[in-house]
């Protein structure tokens, strides 16, 4: 693949290519809306025009500085394993809500119920900390612990989220079927990492790079997060 190493001249594509972000899938799984996107086949996986990605990807950042330039929230969501790791920290250091673990169905559909969840998680952990479980038996505060356990791992990532977010991002829109189906009934634009398995038809700003390695994934998520800050500091300048 001459072009593709000829494309390493490209400081950004260069970074690209260090992090494997060209691999795609084998032909068979290449979803047809992804095709414009490949560039050719190397030992049966499909390698994809990192030209292609840089502008995608310099798309994407344009919005998500402008969501940061106006404060406004973006939903960072990455559930398979490779990605948990990356979505969550890169969310906590722009102090945007995430959800690194499974989707929970309605949690924009019907967001007031979900709200209302964290809400009680909310309430227990000061309960909690304020001392006010004492007066329950040890076999109730137990439970009470668990609840909290439990409650923290489905929705602690969303503390921050007070209503709608203005935008999704989201690593793997086909790992993440569900969650990229509400952000389309809501119409709220999503920024998506997918491969070339992944239908991005209907992603308002894909980028199209390897989905699956745990460094692909962070380079991606870290632009994002650059951009996001970007945003904030032409504001406070401001």
């Amino acid at each position: 693949m001459t072009e593709t190493k000829d494309q390493v001249n490209d400081p950004a594509i260069d970074a690209l290519f260090k992090v494997g972000a060209h691999y795609g899938y084998a032909k068979t799984r290449r979803h047809p809306s992804t095709a414009p996107y490949i560039l050719g086949l190397k030992n049966r996986v499909e390698i994809i025009n990192l030209e292609k990605t840089k502008e995608l990807l310099e798309a994407a950042k344009v919005f998500v500085k402008t969501l940061g330039a106006e404060g406004k929230s973006l939903l960072f969501v990455g559930g398979k394993h490779e990605a948990t790791d990356a979505v969550r920290l890169g969310a906590m250091e722009v102090g945007m809500p995430y959800v690194s673990g499974r989707w929970i169905g309605g949690t924009l559909t019907n967001f007031a119920q979900i709200r209302s969840r964290v809400d009680m998680l909310l309430d227990l952990k000061a309960k909690r900390d304020q001392g006010e479980l004492a007066k329950y038996t040890k076999k109730e505060q137990l439970l009470i612990s668990r609840d909290i356990e439990k409650l923290e791992e489905l929705f602690g990532g969303l503390v921050g989220l007070k209503a709608i977010p203005a935008a999704l991002f989201i690593v793997d829109p086909k790992e993440e079927k569900t969650a990229a189906g509400e952000a389309k009934r809501l119409k709220i634009p999503v920024v998506a990492l997918a491969s070339s398995d992944c239908d991005v038809s209907d992603i308002t700003y894909p980028i199209v790079a390897n989905d699956s390695s745990m460094g692909s994934i962070r380079h991606f998520v870290n632009e994002i997060v650059k951009s996001y800050n970007e945003g904030k500091v032409t504001t406070a300048k401001i």
